[in-house]
């Protein structure tokens, strides 16, 4: 690494491909991870510069980095890719757009068809920016730090060699773990208010027709939905619904002795309330005051919040063998910090304790999300231009890194039943890096292969 420093500016060279772009009005940089970038640390860089005390030239195999000192604007800095990537040049100047092959997005909820995508780290004009100015700071004593108000930019100048960008990508903001075997099964899962007994007939029916089953995923309705009026939703919900599911610890051992692994639907977003099983426990710890039912609400930038969430919460429910856990946050990125972020990096990490690997299913909440896979894409429309539109959206995902997307195969909800669509949709699952059949409460939806006629089942 190279760095050049000013008094509010410091521009690093990370390689001959890759460079940071600080500016700051205090004259503060950061050098502390980020929720984003783990290692800036890539080596010595070779590369020329002319400096004087109004100029900066920096030039390398790759580009030619040019800056007035003084603000970042247009007039002040731009850089230059070498070589021929585009008819006009391959110039940035700073505050420029550029248009890239795209990344990914947050959610297919309520998609039909193709959507607006984020965009990635690289582009057919050969350069690309990745923007940490947003980034909240990693403190191993305090947590997440919201940093102050600054600049802070990665320039990728890696022309057409995409696997070199996405390799230093990684390098620059951690990799992507590898997954429990297991993962790369079959799974069902259905929104669907199952019995054990429905449960247990029904991936028996499975074995009888010879279609292999890794992962069993119970939709909400595993927990108690209908609560009364004073809690509010039965939304969110970690007491078990024994009108159901009688005897809990029986039917995850039953799924066990099938060589099944389970994984349960969550919707955190309203806390833990008074008339859950768990309550009493995490009043304690919490110290919440149990005459009023004084609900623990859900902070998960709050340690004492995390740990009652884990410890009284999940790890119950872990130990009566529940394997991983399905985050299904659909409240927007309130807060100092997305809370889906907060949950996908505290869950992912937590579930890293189990000797096979860690393992979540839950959406995605921006670059170096990769770092907690499984990606969950959301409620689609059952239609053609879904189908049409999810090979892309699974393709360009890698532009940032994101290679573990799991999509409701056949869609959710709506739509028309149509034999041919569930047929194609499931030979693109099977191609696709997470094969999961899932569908809505609906009884026109469900996903069972063997309701279909044989044509399509025998495929």
């Amino acid at each position: 690494m190279k760095i050049f420093k000013g008094e509010f500016y410091r521009i690093s060279v990370l390689t001959d491909k890759l460079v940071r772009l600080e500016y700051s009005q205090t004259g503060s940089f950061e050098d502390r991870t980020t929720q984003l970038i783990y290692n800036r640390d890539f080596g010595q860089v070779s590369l020329d510069y002319i400096e004087t005390s109004n100029v900066l030239d920096i030039m390398t195999n790759y580009f030619h980095l040019h800056f007035n000192k003084g603000e970042f604007n247009a007039e002040n800095l731009f850089i230059e890719l070498k070589g021929n990537f585009a008819v006009y040049g391959s110039r940035w100047y700073f505050g420029e757009s550029i248009e890239t092959l795209k990344g990914t997005a947050r959610t297919l909820d309520k998609a039909d068809g193709a959507i607006s995508l984020e965009d990635g780290i690289i582009s057919r004009n050969g350069i690309a920016l990745l923007d940490d100015s947003q980034g909240f700071i990693w403190d191993e004593q305090s947590g997440y730090i919201e940093r102050e108000n600054q600049i802070d930019l990665y320039f990728f100048a890696y022309g057409h060699d995409y696997r070199g960008a996405i390799r230093d990508f990684y390098h620059l903001t951690g990799s992507t773990p590898l997954l429990p075997r297991y993962a790369l099964g079959n799974w069902w899962s259905r929104y669907w208010p199952y019995t054990s007994d429905e449960y247990l007939d029904l991936i028996d029916r499975f074995e009888t027709e010879k279609i292999p089953l890794s992962i069993g995923v119970l939709d909400m309705d595993w927990h108690i939905t209908d609560i009364p009026a004073r809690f509010g939703s039965g939304w969110t919900g970690y007491s078990w619904n024994k009108n159901l599911i009688p005897n809990p610890e029986q039917l995850l051992q039953q799924l066990h002795d099938r060589k099944l692994k389970l994984s349960l639907n969550v919707h955190p977003a309203d806390g833990i309330r008074a008339y859950e099983e768990a309550y009493p426990q995490v009043a304690k710890r919490l110290g919440l005051n149990v005459e009023l039912e004084e609900p623990a609400i859900f902070d998960f930038f709050n340690p004492s919040f995390r740990e009652s969430y884990f410890k009284d919460v999940h790890y119950e429910l872990e130990k009566q063998g529940v394997d991983f856990w399905w985050i299904d946050w659909q409240q927007g990125t309130q807060g100092m910090l997305d809370p889906l972020w907060l949950l996908n990096h505290y869950h992912y990490q937590d579930s890293c304790k189990n000797a096979e690997g860690g393992l979540i299913l839950s959406r995605y909440a921006g670059p170096g999300s990769h770092r907690y896979p499984v990606g969950f894409s959301g409620d689609t429309i059952i239609s053609w231009n879904s189908l049409r539109f999810q090979p892309y959206f699974t393709a360009t995902a890698s532009n940032i890194g994101y290679s573990w997307w799991s999509h409701d195969i056949g869609g959710h909800m709506l739509g028309d039943y149509d034999e041919e669509l569930q047929t194609r949709w499931l030979q693109f699952g099977v191609f696709s890096p997470i094969t999961r059949l899932h569908s809505s409460r609906s009884p026109f939806n469900s996903k069972e292969p063997w309701f279909f006629q044989k044509q399509h089942l025998r495929l």
